[in-house]
């Protein structure tokens, strides 16, 4: 399914959507250029799970852990700057097994393999300056329910 979202304020209600609808164990990977709105959806996304204060893309740090509502954390993972993945995969192996947790992964090319089949994948098409195609795949009962809840 594509859907065509014409600027940065779409793409902010889809994240906040997307937050108000997790509760748990989803896995949620975004694809896209520098700039595409990957960062924007899940500023977005922490919105949606009652998450305060800054929101930072992990660009540097590699990821960022937030404390969200009813015992949530969100997990904001971006591998945009590594060649591959060394102990980041012990780390994803963890947090994925945490059934309380909602990852986010950006440029999730390092530590692909090792992930389940069972994710939202959100890839992102420039289309002009400010519009943005989305399409959306998932991979089995979790990322379809959660589909299901914002489309």
């Amino acid at each position: 399914m594509k859907t065509q979202l014409w600027n940065e304020e779409d793409i902010a209600r889809l994240g906040l959507v997307i937050g108000q609808n997790v509760s748990g164990g989803e896995l949620i990977e975004l694809v896209g250029d520098v700039g595409a709105g990957k960062t924007t959806l899940t500023r977005s996304i922490a919105r949606g799970m009652d998450i305060e204060g800054p929101i930072q893309s992990p660009t540097f740090t590699i990821s960022n852990r937030y404390d969200a509502r009813d015992g949530l954390l969100l997990a904001h993972y971006d591998f945009y700057r590594l060649d591959e993945a060394g102990i980041m995969a012990e780390e994803i192996d963890e947090v994925l097994d945490d059934d309380k947790t909602v990852t986010v992964i950006e440029w999730a090319g390092v530590v692909n393999a090792g992930l389940p089949a069972d994710r939202l994948i959100i890839s992102f098409e420039t289309e002009s300056e400010t519009t943005r195609k989305l399409n959306f795949t998932t991979g089995g009962p979790i990322s379809n329910a959660l589909k299901e809840t914002i489309t």
